[in-house]
């Protein structure tokens, strides 16, 4: 036990140099404004203004983390005397196991592709990895990323942890009492409801999978448009993953350490974490790995409150010398709990243009039975239906803590391509209080303005084909309008819309005479270039009638000049020149 106390204070030692070095280096190289105290504690702008919230907007519910530090030495490090540990053992420390890092590299190549925007580094999910599971227990994971065994958090009933009642029934923690956080990278069931994502492509959305932990994590943490190359995004996300300053500098302290390398090792050889944030002298907590022990009401590792033993007529006791049964302890009501249904706070008409963002927003206000607004209660907005409409980050799910007067206000929605109409479900996170629900509509693209690219009117000769094609551009409100549908058609007249049977014409995929062209549309500057004009063996002045979706009309004047008349041939059945003929010519005679 002595020889326990005495590694784990000169641990303690070390992963405090190591904490000051990583957020020095951190805030040296990529976050202005930082300061570090002589703790290694960070501290930023961002970090002490950012928003309390409530313990299930968080990824993990604020669960409990691992506080272990990286090491002194490098990521490949070699065997030193005077660590006290051998190589193999800080290699395994520094390591990553193969098919653990083989996840967080497909994640991150995958929000490459769908959010570039985002720039997420795989070290990042590296270092959440580590401290939410000591990268799934040390890599103890099946061929295909599962965990051997279900990764569990302490249940959160408020006793030491945030209260989070059961919202999944207990389907993915096995607990219907209390929400407990679940796999690699301890998601809170209500979290992974919609964030999960199947990131090793067998059809299912498993918290246990490291690949769609992985994954789901990635998206997580680049929702909001957030921009991880940015210091201040980069805090926002990871507080928003746990909201603790302490986690946010464990877990900087990981990113930099992996950022300057890291190497691979075997599946399940990974060391385990030790430390743990809920850690309380006297108190063995229960590690993320294994289902918590507890009684429903008691925290794991935490004595639970005691009562003098029952006497042995008390029914339901076992007897002297049994434990007595404790009852779980009363926990005053959340606001959550309160809430007796929700109101519409007045939001206008939902519709927008495809493309485009909603100019109203949704609004809700949480209320009780009496009709009393009521803040801190987090409403979950979710879209309902056949769309790509999303909030921002491209996320079909926000959720929003009311605010002082009970109202909380989604994201702004932005509309897709497919136009129609789909719903917004508002809901009570963790309750079945009846939702309010939104209709939502998505019009196509329209343009109110439509004119020509260039001044030079269109001519050519009768049977000849057009040397200039024809470029209009389409506008909406003074800007461009694109991907806007465009119809072109050859009209009689100005007055007469009906298409003209004779002059100038486009042609099919199979060469012949088209005069009306529908599937059109504008680029995202709002340009179209019509295809080639022919003109048939009809001269005169002919209409090209351009209009959009929306009603934006454009008649362009087509000129087609008579075919020049060539010169007669000679005939040659008429009398020669009599100049020419040479009976006419007088007789030479030689001299004699």
């Amino acid at each position: 036990m002595a020889a326990h106390i005495g590694r784990r204070l000169r641990k303690g030692a070390a992963t405090t140099a190591v904490a000051a070095a990583a957020v020095a280096a951190l805030s040296a190289s990529q976050a202005p404004g930082v300061t570090v105290d002589d703790q290694g504690r960070q501290s930023t702008g961002d970090a002490t203004s950012a928003p309390d919230t409530a313990a299930d907007d968080s990824a993990t519910g604020n669960s409990p983390y691992y506080t272990d530090l990286p090491p002194l030495n490098s990521p490949n490090p070699s065997p030193s005397a005077s660590s006290g540990e051998t190589g193999d053992q800080r290699a395994a420390e520094a390591g990553i196991p193969a098919t653990v890092l083989d996840a967080y590299k497909r994640a991150e190549a995958t929000l490459r592709e769908k959010k570039p925007g985002c720039n997420l580094p795989w070290q990042l999910l590296a270092a959440i990895g580590k401290v939410e599971s000591g990268q799934a227990r040390g890599g103890r994971v099946t061929a295909d990323g599962t965990t051997v065994t279900p990764i569990l958090g302490p249940q959160l009933d408020g006793n030491g942890f945030a209260l989070i009642r059961d919202t999944d029934n207990g389907a993915y923690d096995g607990n219907r009492m209390y929400d407990q956080a679940v796999g690699p990278m301890q998601f809170i069931p209500s979290t992974w409801d919609w964030a999960g994502r199947d990131g090793n492509g067998d059809g299912r959305k498993d918290p246990n999978n490291i690949y769609d932990a992985a994954l789901a994590a990635g998206h997580y943490l680049c929702r909001n448009d957030w921009d991880l190359s940015k210091p201040g995004d980069l805090r926002k996300a990871i507080l928003s993953y746990n909201n603790s300053t302490d986690y946010l500098n464990t877990v900087l302290s990981w990113l930099e350490y992996y950022r300057k390398g890291t190497h691979e090792i075997p599946d399940g050889t990974g060391t385990l974490p030790e430390d743990r944030s809920d850690t309380r002298p006297g108190v063995t907590p229960s590690a993320p790995g294994t289902t918590p022990p507890a009684r429903p009401g008691s925290r794991p590792g935490k004595p639970s409150g005691s009562r003098p033993s029952p006497s042995p007529a008390e029914p339901g006791t076992g007897g002297p010398g049994t434990p007595p049964v404790t009852p779980p302890p009363s926990t005053p009501p959340t606001p959550t709990d309160t809430v007796h249904h929700l109101e519409d706070a007045g939001t206008g008409t939902l519709t927008a243009m495809a493309g485009h963002t909603f100019a109203e927003r949704i609004s809700t206000r949480a209320e009780t039975k009496a009709g009393k607004a009521v803040a801190k209660v987090r409403i979950r907005f979710t879209i309902v239906g056949d769309t790509d409409a999303a909030f921002a980050g491209g996320e079909r799910v926000a959720t929003v803590t009311t605010d002082a007067s009970g109202v909380a206000v989604a994201p702004a929605l932005q509309a897709g391509e497919r136009t129609g109409a789909f719903a917004v479900q508002a809901a009570v996170a963790g309750r079945s209080v009846k939702g309010v629900p939104y209709k939502v509509t998505v019009t196509q693209r329209v343009a109110d303005a439509l004119t020509r690219v260039g001044d030079k009117e269109p001519t050519c000769v009768a049977g000849g084909e057009f040397a200039e094609p024809v470029e209009v551009k389409a506008t909406y409100g003074g800007e461009a309008a694109g991907k806007v549908a465009v119809t072109a058609k050859l009209v009689r007249s100005a007055d007469d819309p009906a298409e003209n049977d004779k002059g100038p014409y486009f042609k099919d995929a199979e060469g012949k005479a088209l005069r009306t062209l529908t599937g059109l549309s504008t680029d995202a500057d709002g340009r179209l270039t019509l295809p080639k004009l022919y003109a048939d063996d009809t001269a005169g002045t002919f209409l090209l009638r351009v209009t959009t979706a929306g009603g934006a009309t454009l008649d362009v004047k087509l000129t087609v000049e008579p075919a020049a008349t060539p010169s007669p041939d000679p005939d040659p059945s008429a009398d020669p020149d009599p100049s020419a003929d040479p009976s006419t010519e007088p007789s030479q005679t030689p001299a004699a």
